[in-house]
């Protein structure tokens, strides 16, 4: 996917993100609000701010290695020696 995605399509939640904060939830009405995990019975097996922590982590890798992929970014082992 090229371009900005669309957001705002949750209609009793809104979710954010700051690069240097990370994912926040909260209620339209713009109450506090925490993200979780389900599983398929309904339970809520994780949440809490290391759920917003832990899916920051995995966006932010997806990308990249999206850009590592692409060759947008390269990785590197240590700092780049000087040209003589």
């Amino acid at each position: 996917m090229i371009g900005i995605p669309s957001t705002g399509s949750l209609t009793q939640a809104v979710l954010t993100a700051v690069c240097f904060e990370g994912l926040s939830a909260e209620t339209r009405e713009g109450r506090k609000a925490t993200l979780a995990i389900i599983d398929e019975n309904g339970k809520v097996i994780e949440r809490g701010p290391a759920v917003a922590q832990e899916a920051w982590n995995v966006t932010l890798a997806c990308y990249k290695n999206f850009l590592v992929g692409q060759g947008h970014l390269r990785v590197f082992c240590g700092p780049p020696s000087a040209v003589n």
